[in-house]
């Protein structure tokens, strides 16, 4: 069975490639000329370049290789221009689904990585209450928007069959992560800053736990369907870090809690100098309304009664992993 990974050079993709190729798939990792193949070095795996911008050099790369499944899990999280987004999140979507069925090609299963960004601030009103499938997207980001609009073009192929399935991770972490990375480096310095006063409702997710989500759908994932997926808690937005100094070691943290105009300010600042120096900064306007959001419960059910999901990572056992893997890797 040839297995086709999208995003395979990234922090999840990489991860699916491994497992897919412990599988005993043959698997083709898609990457770019740019792209960095550093967790990429089993030589089992085929590479094949492909430009999600490019319709018809996405047929021209493919046109010799028969894909059983396909894992598409490329995408951006942070951009300097929204725009960026569409571009890539959701038309690369729609190029690549549209050469996959120009083609005729067999895929089995499309497993499409979205988000649980894709709802935006919902529930938000206390007690908190988990996210689920019939609750009306609202999404406040540009990143969640793209991922939505990704996800309806696909809805719109279901009168033709098209054999999709999506996921929708919550806060995914694990090694090779760079975004909770930012929190490790800070914890190591000393120093936990959090934002807001009213209570926050925080979910995780381990990044192997993404990835067995993943195969479970390729197996048997119902066509159509889109599920959640955390590792069934909720946490208070203190035990994410209280659980990475108690790992680290640290023998003392200040810890600094603002208000929200105040991340609004710094997010602006780290959004027009990202513009200004053409670097992404991870402090932008999209950060500012993730971190402002206060409820990210989210109903994993379909996932554990439809995949046989099982969480395989609490926080705790999760979070010594990452940060072992961070030190073991000389990141910290």
């Amino acid at each position: 069975m040839n297995i086709l990974v999208t995003g395979a050079s990234g922090f999840i993709g990489s991860f699916i490639v491994e497992e897919a190729l412990d599988r005993g798939l043959d698997v083709w990792a898609a990457v770019r000329k740019s792209s960095s193949r550093a967790y990429l070095k089993d030589p089992r795996i085929n590479f094949i370049e492909l430009d999600l911008g490019d319709e018809n050099q996405l047929r021209q790369a493919m046109e010799n290789i028969t894909f059983d499944y396909v894992v598409h899990a490329a995408g951006v999280t942070k951009c300097i221009h929204s725009e960026d987004f569409f571009r890539i999140n959701t038309q690369g979507t729609i190029n690549l689904v549209n050469a996959l069925r120009s083609m005729n090609m067999p895929v089995r299963r499309f497993v499409y990585i979205s988000s649980l960004s894709v709802f935006g601030p919902v529930r938000e009103r206390r007690p908190y209450q988990e996210i689920s499938s019939s609750d009306i997207p609202c999404p406040n980001t540009a990143y969640g928007r793209s991922k939505i609009e990704a996800e309806a073009f696909l809805d719109s192929l279901v009168p033709e069959g098209f054999p999709f399935i999506v996921l929708r991770p919550t806060g995914v972490y694990g090694p090779r992560e760079r975004d909770y990375f930012m929190m490790v480096k800070s914890i190591k310095g000393h120093t936990d800053f959090s934002v807001g006063y009213k209570p926050q409702d925080l979910t995780f997710v381990y990044v192997a736990d993404v990835v067995q989500a993943v195969m479970l759908a390729l197996e048997h994932g119902v066509v159509g369907h889109k599920y959640f997926l955390s590792d069934g808690n909720v946490y208070s937005s203190r035990t994410f870090s209280d659980l990475i100094h108690k790992e680290l070691g640290c023998p003392w943290l200040i810890r600094i809690k603002a208000p929200v105009w105040v991340l609004r300010l710094v997010t602006l600042c780290g959004e027009y100098a990202g513009r200004i120096t053409g670097k992404v900064s991870a402090l932008n306007n999209d950060k500012y309304h993730i971190m402002k959001q206060r409820n990210w419960r989210c109903d994993i059910r379909p996932a554990i009664s439809e995949l046989g999901y099982r969480p395989g990572y609490m926080l705790e056992e999760g979070v010594r992993a990452a940060v072992k893997w961070y030190k073991d890797n000389g990141w910290i």
